[in-house]
């Protein structure tokens, strides 16, 4: 085990470049895709948020998102679109919708309806009554499904190397191909450690977010 950490330890310490380029790629599918499936998911949310029937059409339709497999959704859009990072942003995006769209309509519901006829009373009309009132007070619970996400799209976007889409997920895909070749192991280490402190990162940054956007009375 020693000899295999000294080992790793100088591996990583040669490829520092290599790595600096995979974790920047890796940090851009999970900002862009959680930035456009937030603004979606928000937006659908709010859009079906008095009708039913949308409510369980856009969750079923991202339920479904979610059940697909993988590998096939990364690859079933190269016929389209190429390879590189488009497929692997829409398979991303398809699969980071769910949690924060459920969480948004989850939020929505929760809003005490005597909290929004008070809003009513003083004169609010529907817009300002969600800006001002059930967007505030859904937003933790929204922002629970952001996290959610994030962390979703940081482990999926792995994949994004089977695809030419490059990220962290290189070096587990080269290790996988060369065992047991010298430095494969080390290569599929680097992948996966550097994921999980990504994913790490990315999360206590949001942890900050919740901390100064959501009001105090609400934690």
């Amino acid at each position: 085990m020693k000899n295999f950490l000294t080992s790793w330890t100088e591996y990583i310490l040669s490829r520092t470049d290599l790595i600096g380029s995979a974790i920047i790629e890796h940090l851009i599918y999970t900002i862009t895709v959680v930035v456009s499936a937030t603004i979606f998911s928000i937006t659908i949310g709010i859009l079906s948020r008095n009708n039913e029937f949308l409510k369980e059409l856009s969750l079923s339709i991202a339920s479904v998102f979610l059940t697909l497999p993988s590998l096939a959704l990364f690859t079933i859009f190269i016929p389209l679109v190429g390879l590189g990072f488009t497929p692997s942003f829409i398979a991303l995006f398809m699969y980071a919708i769910l949690p924060i769209l459920r969480n948004t309509i989850t939020g929505l519901q929760s809003v005490d309806s005597s909290i929004v006829e008070s809003a009513k009373g003083m004169g609010m009309d529907s817009s300002q009554q969600l800006r001002y009132i059930q967007l505030p007070i859904a937003w933790p619970v929204i922002l629970a499904g952001i996290r959610v996400s994030t962390l979703l799209t940081v482990s999926v976007a792995a994949i994004a190397t089977l695809v030419a889409g490059g990220g962290l997920g290189d070096f587990i895909k080269s290790g996988l191909a060369r065992i047991p070749l010298p430095n494969s192991f080390e290569a599929i280490w680097t992948g996966v450690v550097f994921c999980v402190i990504l994913a790490f990162l990315v999360d206590l940054v949001l942890s900050f977010i919740n901390k100064y956007t959501v009001s105090g009375g609400l934690k």
